[in-house]
């Protein structure tokens, strides 16, 4: 094998489990630890280790739903299953953990949503695979499976006058090769216009394909660590032999020797199901057998480690900006070769530009990523930098029980990760990621959010914290500032966070305080509903404080309406108003919205009147004069009879008015009309022809005016 200063091992950077299996792992470790009896549905992951070792810590495997015991505790496979699971789970009330990775579960969403009438789903992928079953049982519309761009043409043309006016969705699987990939969409385009493309493949495994295929051309070996079964670490497979001699191992036995003879540069990567542990042992086991080959007194263990570290995370240089393009900031670091920073390694707040957040000539930390001495460049990550310290200052953070900010990058079912600006992944639980139990934690994701450190786990490295001890913290000194200088009749402008049968609750800054129904609307309401609705801005004004408890004012002065009927009428004005109610002693009757005038029942007709409901009905409309306003009782005195000259019957009066709803209904106006046109004969005439109510027949008898005399009985009948 030669000199052993000569070998050069290189470690992909993005090698091992990715985000989707770490988390799964994580979450079913903790649930083999709280439950008993958890069965999982089929393989966790395509690593026959880590299936290995979670059935040593009790896990239980079962591929058919309808043979899970009855008291099993479930666990969904990162790579999905399909509806027809969940719904069986759900039907019989059984508990599962549902660690389906969150690409996945969005592909799941996707194809939920094809129409079953007119869309035909094409899904690349591979036929049989997990992750596939799982998609093809979320879809209602026609779902073919293609292995490559060659199998979705032959497909298109032996559907083609079966597919025209449909409309094709092209999607693929998680971990599907992005060369294949392009194929398809190139054929595709080629082949129809009534297509819709779906960019599903998995953001990781994007950066380790095209990562595993740079690193194959600059190697004379590569070793592909992971499972046969799977389909991510067989495309790293694919991608790698088409460059160099390529060797698929599942761990550290399956190594040949011979494969690593003649070699100077060798590559490694791995799955995104392969454990660290595994890749370890492979890279020991390939220092053990360099070792036969090379002289004794070389330290090939050392050499290794050095090898790996300069592409790694041990390099940290200082440098200064000299350019910014639309995807690099270019660093000077004081060496021969360019500095290239990618914005996607310059920041774990998602909200951060790079382009904006620096400038030619500000100063940057970094990390040493890759060295490239035949195109004369270096890869760096600031992300790297800033993650370096994150521990320690999470163990301050919780010992001192200090404030740290973040951004809300994912939610889950239990709560939300916070990622800190240097790179620390926090874990909120839902309970403690509000100010109160029931929020919606959607509205968190990609906001910046305070928190502190509550819980540390230091052998796994995992932080627990809590965004609702802040939120405590200042609301309490919000109270406290808020009491110093609070005083009756201060204005704010609050936002309604919440409503009861009895008023509002409003924020007014950090306080709440709340408006009594009676004070939301001058009018009587049934429910705050009426008037206001959560989350609109209100102008408020603190009408009392009392035992620590602020009571609002909402309504304005200006639109009282005693206010308005002192700008509007005043004693001896003929109003219209609105039967709104009747009593023995009188009829009430609406002036203004707001205020309702009494009619005493000695102030409705001329003659007397047994009832109110003799002669006017609710709803109905009536001239009236206001004799008298008293202001202090709130009180408003009406009458009708005033309006009648001697002698004059109180019908005459009535006449004048539009008949209401009800003399509508007893004598509609259709059959009136036809019988008598307005034009012909006024609406009087109209009320004497076909009286509206036998009140007004009995004041106005028929011998006065016989309905027969105008309108036979047979016509008024046909």
């Amino acid at each position: 094998m030669g000199h052993g200063r000569d070998v050069t091992i290189i470690l992909a950077d993005h090698a091992g489990f990715c985000f989707g299996v770490d988390r799964a792992i994580q979450q079913i470790e903790e649930y083999l630890k709280e439950q008993p009896n958890v069965y999982a549905m089929g393989q966790v992951v395509h690593n026959n280790d880590v299936n290995d070792r979670l059935a040593g810590l009790g896990l239980h495997f079962e591929e058919d739903e309808t043979k899970m015991p009855e008291d099993a505790q479930v666990v969904l496979r990162t790579h999905g299953v399909p509806k027809r699971v969940y719904d069986y789970y759900e039907g019989k009330q059984m508990p599962y953990l549902d660690v389906v990775c969150p690409f996945v579960k969005r592909i799941h969403k996707i194809v939920a949503g094809f129409d079953p009438e007119t869309d035909i789903m094409l899904l690349a992928g591979t036929e049989g695979h997990a992750e596939v079953i799982g998609t093809l049982g979320f879809a209602s519309c026609p779902a073919y499976v293609i292995h490559d761009a060659e199998e979705l043409e032959l497909l298109y043309r032996a559907h083609e006058a079966e597919w025209e006016g449909k409309q094709l969705k092209l999607i693929a699987q998680t971990t599907y090769s992005l060369e294949e990939w392009e194929k398809c969409v190139t054929s595709i385009k080629f082949l129809c216009t009534n297509y819709s493309i779906f960019g599903t493949i998995c953001k990781a495994t994007e950066e380790r394909q095209h990562e595993a295929e740079v690193l194959s051309k600059q190697v004379n070996r590569m070793i592909v660590v992971g499972g046969r079964h799977s389909s991510n670490t067989v495309k790293l497979y694919d991608v790698c032999r088409k460059n160099c001699e390529t060797l698929l191992v599942q761990d550290a036995s399956e190594l040949d020797p011979a494969f690593l003879k003649g070699a100077d540069t060798i590559g490694v990567t791995a799955g995104a199901s392969t454990p660290s542990a595994t890749i370890k042992e492979v890279l020991e086991a390939m220092s053990e057998e360099v070792k036969t080959t090379i002289e004794e007194n070389e330290d090939f263990e050392a050499m290794l480690e050095e090898s790996l570290s300069n592409m790694s995370t041990d390099g940290r240089v200082e440098g200064t900006v000299v350019g910014i393009t639309p995807t690099d900031i270019l660093v000077d670091i004081g060496r021969k070769q360019t500095g290239y920073l990618k914005y996607d390694e310059y920041s774990y707040d998602p909200t951060v530009d790079p382009a904006t957040d620096v400038k030619v000539g500000d100063t940057i930390n970094c990390v040493i990523m890759k060295t490239n001495d035949v195109e004369g460049t270096i890869m760096l990550s600031k992300k790297r930098f800033d993650s370096a310290n994150a521990w320690s200052e999470l163990e301050t953070a919780a010992e001192e029980g200090t404030i740290i900010e973040g951004t809300v990058t994912d939610i889950n079912k239990g709560g939300v990760i916070a990622t800190t600006d240097k790179g620390s992944r926090v874990f909120i639980p839902g309970s403690l990621a509000t100010a109160s139990r029931g929020e919606p934690l959607e509205d968190l994701k990609n906001t910046r959010v305070r928190f502190k450190i509550i819980e540390l786990a230091k052998p796994r490295k995992r932080a627990v914290g809590s965004i609702r001890d802040v939120l405590k913290e200042e609301r309490k000194a919000a109270r406290e500032k808020f009491w110093e200088t609070a005083e009756e009749g201060q204005t704010f402008t609050g936002v309604v966070k919440s409503l009861t049968s009895y008023g509002a609750f409003v924020d007014i800054g950090g306080i709440d305080g709340m408006i009594h129904i009676s004070e939301l609307s001058w009018k009587r309401i049934k429910h705050p509903s009426e008037v206001l609705n959560v989350g609109d801005t209100v102008e408020v004004y603190i009408k009392s404080l009392e035992n620590e408890r602020i009571s609002l004012g909402y309504k304005k002065d200006e639109d009282n309406p005693w206010v308005v009927l002192s700008k509007t009428y005043e004693v001896g004005d003929v109003v219209e108003a609105t039967i709104v109610g009747m009593t023995a002693f009188g009829a009430f009757a609406n002036v203004i919205p707001g205020i309702d005038g009494l009619i005493h029942i000695s102030q409705i007709a001329n003659q007397r009147i047994e009832k109110p409901d003799d002669v006017l009905t609710k709803g109905q409309t009536v001239k009236c004069e206001i004799t008298d306003i008293d202001y202090d009782k709130k009180r408003v005195s009406l009458s009708i009879r005033k309006l009648l000259e001697e002698g004059e019957d109180l019908t005459d009066i009535l006449e004048e008015l539009p008949a209401d709803e009800e003399v509508v209904d007893e004598a509609p106006v259709e059959e009136a009309v036809d019988e008598a046109p307005v034009e012909e004969a006024p609406v009087e005439e109209v009320a004497e022809e076909a009286p509206a109510a036998e009140e007004v027949v009995e004041e106005a008898p028929i011998e006065e005016a016989p309905a027969e005399q105008e309108a036979p009985e047979e016509e008024a009948a046909e």
